[in-house]
């Protein structure tokens, strides 16, 4: 049983490690669906993959369609109105475009739900080396633009890799996991920085709390999708959703 877990709970600790600090940024500038259009974008670009080129290329298509969509995003942040408006099109654009490829896929549904939410109890060891490994430099050329770039120059390098970093956890887990992740325990850790409490607990390292929360509830879904044998992908959506949506519910007005 460890020995089939140990690679899901390495991929958790990796994946949350750089969607935490993602998760916090994108709820703090009110752009919470860029992960879900630009995850659906990859996707968009795996479909493409399956169904002209026979599987083959799907990191670099899927990648391609990933950068265009953190391109589209950051200039219409510079230059737009509307913004989540113009992010859930995109969104709609992308699985509008997954369902009209995948149509005509041989194992079309399946492919589809694995982009969606993959079975993440089957990541191989070497999968969750070479994730961390990218997460590692994308993680150095973020905090090196943070000191040294300013304006639009930072806007462009962090939807860029944030592009770059949905590609890769999307093949790995899917758009709705990656989504979920990103966006659930990130929530949770800055809903609960308003209790002293909590501020106790972690000071003002948000992105901390957030990995914590994200790690306690992966790994409560993992073993339990274990062990119930449940779709480990769908689990951990459904785990994250709850349990901020319950803790949405804690009331820290009169803090």
């Amino acid at each position: 049983m460890i020995q089939m877990l140990l690679p899901a709970f390495l991929l958790s600790v990796v994946l949350l490690g750089i969607h935490s600090w993602y998760g916090v940024r994108i709820i703090r500038r009110g752009i919470i669906f860029t992960d879900l259009a630009i995850g659906q974008m990859a996707a968009l670009g795996a479909a493409l993959s399956f169904t002209f080129m026979h599987g083959h290329y799907v990191y670099p298509t899927s990648l391609a369609f990933a950068l265009l969509g953190g391109l589209a995003i950051a200039m219409i942040l510079r230059k737009g109105s509307h913004h989540e408006a113009f992010i859930g099109l995109l969104y709609a654009f992308g699985i509008s475009g997954v369902f009209i490829l995948l149509s005509r896929a041989p194992h079309g549904m399946e492919s589809f739900q694995n982009l969606m939410a993959y079975d993440i109890l089957f990541t191989r060891t070497d999968e969750v080396i070479r994730v961390a490994l990218l997460y590692m430099v994308i993680g150095i050329v973020l905090y090196t633009s943070e000191k040294k770039l300013s304006g639009s120059g930072r806007e462009l390098v962090f939807f860029l890799s944030f592009a770059v970093t949905v590609t890769s956890s999307v093949q790995l887990a899917g758009v709705l996991t990656v989504f979920a992740i990103l966006v659930a325990p990130a929530l949770v850790a800055i809903h609960l920085d308003r209790l002293p409490a909590w501020r106790r607990l972690f000071g003002q390292r948000v992105v901390i709390s957030a990995w914590a929360v994200g790690l306690a509830v992966n790994t409560v879904s993992v073993m339990v999708s274990y062990t119930l044998d449940l779709p480990t992908g769908y689990t951990l959506v459904f785990a994250h959703a709850l349990v901020a949506m319950v803790v949405s519910f804690i009331p820290t007005e009169t803090v």
